[in-house]
């Protein structure tokens, strides 16, 4: 039962459908969208952190009868609306209609245990939930139905805050529901929709709230254990992404798998086929397991009809980083579960088994088995899943262990910078939209003069410098000392090379490599003639300390003068910081310990703006490199281990500054233009834009995995 609690906020009847709007996260990839908030009142646009339902609640309403009156305002008020509500309502022109209309009126339920949608809205705390919140969007721009779901976690993820020292503090979050994009859902008499699950007691199950989210024309629901009535301890375990010990980590897969299945059910939405994103979801198809058997069908036929319509997709590269729980705490929880499904307690640990874990119940192994359809997310890493995971089928050998690869792309409308964006319509036509992951369309970029795309990025970097040394000073007025003040980069320089490194602070990411040796990294940022400056960001996990030590090392070194001031690190990372650095560096810094970087994504951003990479051949860039170095440089990595693994890979990446990339740079013809780099900026928006976006990425679901997943909803045992 689609109904809801949108609050009436009192506008104007002549822009009353900016509570449409505000309430339907389409905006966030429309700049016109956003600019129509933004031009009601700039400085309170910003103060709220560009959430719109919050900012329609905060502005002065004088401002919004201006806006109601003023001509220029409406022009582009009617012109968005016309839009958002042609989108809305043109099901019937959307790429699925047209191509693949055996899809249509198929609902495909999408579980991922973070969306990252948009700055405002921090139910994500990286590349997975950017990943799932992108792919999203694509399926909605596309025109597929799907039904999404996760969490509502009211404190979010971790905002970062560092103290003197350099180390990170998590300072919580407060996600107040009704001043998000979120709407709880009722039942026909006004009341909330609510599901029961039960933890450890099954005679005392909690109480489950359901809230929507618009994303297009996607649904995404979001379960909250924060219920009256439900027990003080229960209510907040869904309420912060990533808290806790491995207990509380159960208890909110729960949530998602169970919780997500029952949630869909109690909505009246009706899947044809399911996708987990990562084994956090794992639970929804054991519940699933349980219908079909309390329907009346057998254990193996049910895990056939399971497994007939279920994708599974992994993106983690090593044993360590899949979910696993102990016996202790599988059969406190799922004692009671097991019963259901008609068989016996080694036969359900036997679904979970993975020789790695030992007794522990494997998440993902449990998935692998349940499903029919598995991928990972590049070529390399489909290579290093089927090794891991061919125990589960021990009589074929590695090539036919049935797990694909679908390479991971980005949402190009949300990534790439409207500055950016602008030009490509100039010279490229509105039409790259629809068909951007058509190479030929972008073939067109080679025709954009280079004094023109060079201004482009040019304008980006201004604004991200600017935005950087407001939010340093804005630091400093609210108590940051000197020493955070450096660390953030006041010295930074528009006309300098610019890296960027910004990711998740995971050990094996190496932030800190290009510091293996010190004085040579001084030599390459203080070179006279050709000078380089870094940016870095990111935040680390809660409990990973290495990764907080590796930010707190940054740091440091960013204050020593050796350095000449040319090191700085932005702090809390989030999508906002994101966007400004993929748009506005000049060369984009990957070096993961090969071959630990299942995908990445970030790289792909950068690119798609016209920014280079110089990046470990790990990941997607392994696929979207060139070995003539025409649209990015690629380093091999190492294949040896511990301190020669990073000597090896630090030099590397040394002598490709020195040698290749800041000559490259610094190199101008008489009218000041580096036009050998733009030609490379060219090539990399060329050839990475359209084999990395996310139309290209959901097509090649559609095609290899949705389409058969969808047909296995006909399958009959």
């Amino acid at each position: 039962m689609d109904v809801t609690t949108d609050n009436d906020l009192n506008l104007p009847e002549r822009i009353k459908g900016l509570e449409q709007l505000a309430y339907n996260l389409w905006w966030s990839w429309n700049p016109e969208a956003r600019y129509l908030f933004r031009r009601i009142d700039r400085f309170v646009w910003e103060r709220v952190g560009e959430n719109a339902v919050l900012f329609l609640y905060r502005v002065d309403p004088e401002r919004l009868q201006w806006a109601s009156f003023d001509a220029e305002f409406l022009k582009a008020y009617d012109a968005v609306m016309a839009r958002f509500e042609t989108y809305l309502d043109s099901e019937d022109q959307t790429w699925v209609a047209q191509h693949a209309p055996h899809l249509r009126g198929k609902i495909a339920a999408y579980f991922s245990a973070e969306f990252g949608l948009y700055r405002s809205l921090p139910i994500y705390s990286g590349g997975l939930g950017v990943l799932a919140g992108d792919h999203i969007k694509e399926a909605s721009d596309l025109g597929l139905p799907v039904c999404a779901v996760s969490l509502l976690y009211r404190q979010g993820y971790l905002s970062q805050r560092l103290t003197p020292d350099g180390w990170q503090q998590d300072v919580t979050p407060n996600l107040e529901p009704h001043s998000e994009p979120t709407t709880q859902m009722l039942d026909e008499n006004g009341q909330p929709i609510l599901i029961d699950l039960a933890l450890e007691d099954p005679d005392n199950p909690i109480k489950l709230a359901i809230w929507k989210v618009r994303v297009g024309r996607v649904q995404l629901f979001l379960l909250d254990s924060d219920v009256e009535g439900n027990p003080e301890w229960t209510r907040t375990v869904s309420s912060r992404l990533y808290g806790g010990d491995r207990e509380h980590r159960l208890r909110q897969e729960m949530i998602l798998g169970i919780g997500g299945v029952r949630a869909l059910r109690a909505l009246g939405c009706a899947p044809a086929y399911w996708h987990a994103n990562e084994g956090h979801a794992a639970f929804s198809l054991l519940e699933r397991l349980r219908e079909y058997v309390v329907a009346g069908e057998t254990f193996e036929n049910a895990k056939k009809l399971v497994a007939a319509t279920t994708v599974f997709t992994t993106h983690t590269p090593v044993p360590a980083g899949h979910d696993h729980f102990s016996p202790e705490l599988m059969d406190r929880y799922f004692g009671h579960f097991w019963p259901q499904l008609g068989i016996s307690r080694d036969a359900f640990y036997a679904m979970g088994s993975f020789d790695q874990t030992g007794h522990d119940f494997n998440m993902t192994a449990v998935s692998m088995r349940l499903s029919d359809y598995r991928n990972g997310v590049s070529q390399k890493h489909g290579e290093v899943t089927r090794q891991m995971w061919r125990g589960i089928w021990p009589e074929r050998p590695i090539e036919d262990v049935p797990i694909r690869h679908i390479t991971n792309g980005v949402h190009l409308q949300t990534w790439i910078a409207p500055r950016i964006a602008r030009m490509l319509d100039a010279h490229l036509g509105p039409e790259w939209r629809d068909h951007q992951a058509d190479p030929d369309i972008w073939r067109g970029v080679r025709g954009i003069p280079d004094d023109v795309f060079w201004q482009a990025h040019s304008g980006r970097k201004r604004r991200l410098l600017d935005i950087l040394s407001e939010r340093l000073r804005q630091r400093w007025v609210n108590g940051g000392d000197s020493g955070q003040v450096l660390s953030g980069g006041p010295f930074l320089e528009e006309k300098v090379l610019t890296i960027g490194f910004a990711r998740r602070f995971a050990t094996y990411k190496r932030a800190t490599l290009l510091f293996h040796d010190p004085d040579r990294l001084a030599a390459i940022l203080n070179n006279p003639d050709r000078p380089v400056q870094i940016v870095f960001s990111g935040k680390a996990h809660p409990a990973d300390d290495g990764g907080k030590h590796l930010i707190r090392e940054l740091i440091w070194r960013s204050r020593d003068p050796k350095f000449g001031g040319r090191i700085a690190f932005a702090e809390d990372y989030d999508m906002g910081v994101a966007s400004l650095l993929v748009s506005g560096v000049d060369v984009w810094l990957n070096n993961p310990q090969s071959p630990m970087e299942a995908s990445g994504t970030s790289g792909m951003k950068a690119s798609a703006n016209g920014v280079p990479n110089l990046s470990i051949l790990d990941g997607w860039w392994i696929e979207g490199w060139r070995p003539d170095n025409s649209n990015g440089w690629g380093i091999v990595g190492s294949t040896a281990t511990g301190w020669e693994q990073d000597n090896e890979d630090a030099i590397a990446i040394y002598d490709a500054l020195e040698n290749e990339v800041a000559p490259l740079y610094y190199s101008r013809d008489e009218r000041g233009l580096p036009r050998d780099w733009v030609r490379v900026c060219k090539n990399a928006m060329m050839t990475i834009a359209p084999e990395f976006s996310a139309r290209r990425m959901v097509l090649d679901y559609i095609e290899y995995l949705y389409s058969p997943a969808a047909q296995g909803s006909l399958v009959t045992v």
